[in-house]
Order: structure tokens, then sequence, then C-alpha cells
């Protein structure tokens, strides 16, 4: 398998939706790791589009996302193929995608990109399940697919592939800030504020139509 190539891979990220997150384990870690990715993939210039499952039931994603994406796809079906994602990357050989839930809308996500021919790359620590054992089975799943399962340092350090690169010292100083800079949650029903979660709807709660 090849490098990840900043010039051949775009971004994809799932469904960090603010009234989603606080049901899911390790979110503030989740979503550190995705804005981690982001801000690194604007600097390289790597295209980054979100997805937002029901937004009218959901809510949108968090606004650090949204702030960082160039596109955001509303979305009804849990693969965000079948709402136009493969149309959003048509010219993009390979994907780096990372979500929620890893076991729902990720999964079937990137499932989706792979019947369409793309190269993936599944960056597990910024995908999120409310249970581990989830998350597991999920990249498991992914990687007999035909995904290849990575880390955030991972992506990062072979889209920069050589350290004279005119960014490398910009995405090093994100990666040496990143265990001390903790993201909190939004308070859920208000994705522009910060604190403590007081409820949570997940994504069992949207299978059953909650919210529409």
């Amino acid at each position: 398998m090849n490098r990840i190539d900043a010039s051949r891979t775009a971004l994809v990220l799932v469904d960090y939706q603010a009234r989603l997150l606080p049901a899911i384990a390790d979110a503030a870690g989740v979503l550190a790791h995705a804005l981690l990715l982001a801000d690194a993939a604007l600097m390289l210039g790597v295209p980054v589009v979100g997805t937002e499952q029901n937004p009218a039931g959901l809510g949108p994603n968090v606004e650090a996302i949204r702030q960082r994406c160039a596109r955001t796809l509303a979305k009804t079906h849990f693969d965000a193929c079948a709402d136009g994602l493969i149309d959003a990357l048509a010219d993009v050989p390979e994907v780096v995608i990372a979500g929620c839930e890893a076991h729902v809308c990720l999964l079937q996500t990137a499932l989706g990109l792979r019947r369409a021919g793309k190269v993936l790359w599944v960056v597990a620590p910024a995908c999120g399940s409310r249970a581990a054992s989830d998350h597991a089975l999920a990249m498991q799943r992914l990687r007999d697919a035909g995904a290849v399962i990575v880390g955030t340092e991972m992506v990062l350090f072979e889209w920069l592939h050589d350290c004279r690169h005119p960014r490398f010292r910009e995405v090093l100083a994100l990666v040496k800030s990143q265990p001390t800079r903790p993201v909190p949650l939004p308070v859920a029903g208000n994705p522009g504020c910060q604190g403590p979660a007081r409820a949570a709807t997940t994504m069992t709660d949207t299978r059953r139509g909650a919210g529409t």
C-alpha cells in the first residue's frame, strides 16, 4: 500500500454532531483527533468535507468541525454515499475518513466509498462509538473490507512526507499541542457553547425516528 499522499486525498468527517457526541465514549478525545486532522488538512491543501445525519432531528455538527469543512453534506441515509458524497469526491481517488458512530454512519459511509473504488484510510482514534466493543468491530469489518486502519499522526506525517515540507513546523506544532489542548464538549442543543453535556441523542434514537 502506498503512503497517504496529500495531493490525492480528501478528508471526510462524519457526523460530529453536538447532540450525538455526549453519548460517545471519550468524545473529547475523539473530537480532538478530528480537529487535529482537519487543521493539518487545511494547512496542507487537503479538501475537508463534513456530513450531518438528519440535522433537522440531530442538529448540526459542532461549530469547530463545521468551520473547518469546505462543504457539509446533510443526509438521511446512514451511508453518506447515498446522499451525494461520491459526487462531492468525484475527482479524489483516496479518502481519509473518521466519524461517529463508528459502527453505524462511519462504517456504512466507508463501505460505500470502498464500493465506489476509493482507496480508504480510516483514522481509528478520531472515530467514536458509545461502546468500545462496537468501535473495535467496526474497525475489524472495515479492515476486512479493504480499508487501512491508521492513527492520526500516521496521516499527518505521511501527508508531509518530508521534514523539509514548507508547512512541517506548523503541523509539528499542532501535534505537540495536542496533549495540552482538551476540547470541551458543547452543551447539547447549543453547539456554539462550551461546557458539560446535559443531554444526548444517540444514533439508536435516530434509527427510531427521534426528532423527525
